[in-house]
């Protein structure tokens, strides 16, 4: 990477370099085990102009989007997170019967189907064609398209200016940072809110969670980089919230430039919080390495030591951020025979890269292992009450971020 996606800048640091991996959601079937599999690297810089953190667009939305393993709907904690955020945004925003909502990445309708609920016009655009198909079977009107500046005015001159875009979870999923954010411009109403919600950078750094730096997510963000990006499309930050979902991300309302105001305190706070961190400069970076290596040696020497005392480990969950920690440590099925998920779509098939087995979550009831090797880490609370049946032949719980942690259940 010679060039800055966002400012065009040279001036780029390395932060971390997690070597070459295959794209996190390219769970392979039976049948593909014994074929080549691409991989690519993964190597984390930072602008030193900007302070945007990125990695090389080395495969393209189209490739990872198109077709896609995540339903955000199997995830308990995320659909009451969506619940929660369309009562607070109709309230805070005064939304009524006329009002209308498009959300973007809208993924199968867990969000949306709340504001359905509540009689709001509203549109998904979601570009997976096969969760755009869930959606729209579960009632909620949505595009299949990735969004650009022609997309946003196509909606628009279709279905009239949004009172409110929601963007979760996908500002940092598009390599052309300027035109999607064009693309948001496009599709608000003049007077409009844009709300944006994406992992926080600061406590992508503190705590270690580097297991989030994967082919799909191309830029990682602080809120005074975000700034930078939401001018680049027209549109000027007004606040921001800091949230515990994914490990910490932060939630920006932003609005069309001319009518956004002064910002709020909290803005002014968190910059300062970033400022102090040293994220605005290239101290705040340069002990992410050795942190990250401290992660893969910790986690490695409890699966070997385990396996010499003859104990089962097995995995729950099979989320893309826990396939750039199975590569990155180089876990296979000697230390991990297999993983479980909630989602069928991922039963029968294969983790990319180390092919550990994605087997339903009654396997782990069925085997009673010792130990259950937690990958979806920032769901921890909601996992611990799922799990709390472990206990029941004395299993505990590994959460191997930020740090190695073995729980104790209780039943």
């Amino acid at each position: 990477m010679t060039r800055c996606r966002l400012c065009g800048s040279e001036a780029m640091a390395s932060v971390v370099d997690l070597g070459a991996t295959p794209p996190c959601e390219s769970f392979l079937a039976a049948d593909q085990l014994d074929l080549p599999e691409p991989a690519y690297p993964l190597h984390l810089r930072v602008c030193t102009d900007c302070w945007l953190a990125q990695i090389p667009p080395l495969i393209t939305p189209e490739e990872t989007f198109t077709q896609y393993a995540y339903f955000s709907s199997y995830s308990t904690s995320w659909v009451e997170h969506a619940r929660t955020f369309v009562a607070d945004s109709v309230q805070r925003l005064g939304l009524g019967a006329d009002a209308f909502v498009v959300e973007v990445a809208s993924n199968d309708g867990y969000l949306l189907k709340h504001v359905r609920d509540r009689g709001i016009r509203c549109l998904g655009v979601e570009p997976s064609v096969n969760v755009g198909a869930a959606a729209r079977e579960a009632g909620v009107p949505t595009l299949t398209a990735f969004l650009d500046p022609a997309t946003g005015a196509g909606v628009r001159a279709e279905h009239g200016p949004a009172d409110l875009v929601v963007a979760n979870n996908v500002y940092a999923h598009i390599p052309d940072v300027v035109g999607f954010t064009r693309g948001l411009r496009a599709l608000v109403a003049d007077d409009g809110w844009v709300s944006v919600e994406v992992q926080h950078l600061l406590t992508l750094i503190e705590e270690n969670q580097y297991d989030t730096i994967y082919h799909e997510h191309f830029q990682y963000y602080t809120v005074a980089s975000a700034i930078r990006a939401l001018e680049s499309g027209g549109l000027a930050l007004v606040d921001v919230e800091l949230l515990p979902t994914h490990g910490g991300s932060i939630r920006l309302w932003a609005r069309p430039a001319e009518a956004a105001g002064e910002p709020t305190a909290r803005v002014t706070d968190v910059l300062a919080r970033e400022k102090a961190a040293g994220l605005q400069e290239l101290s705040g970076y340069t002990e992410f390495s050795a942190r990250v290596a401290k992660v893969r040696r910790d986690l490695l020497r409890f699966l070997v030591e385990a396996a010499e005392r003859g104990e089962t480990v097995v995995g729950y969950g099979a989320p893309g951020k826990g396939n750039t920690l199975l590569n990155h440590c180089g876990i296979r099925p000697d230390l991990l025979p297999y993983t479980v998920d909630r989602n069928p779509y991922k039963h029968g098939r294969f983790t990319p890269g180390t092919r550990i087995p994605i087997l339903p979550p009654e396997q782990i009831a069925a085997d009673k292992p010792d130990y259950v090797l937690v990958l979806p880490w920032n769901l921890r609370a909601e996992l611990v009450e799922q799990l709390s049946f472990v206990h029941e032949w004395g299993g505990r719980l590994v959460f191997p971020i930020p740090e190695l942690s073995i729980v104790e259940v209780a039943s």
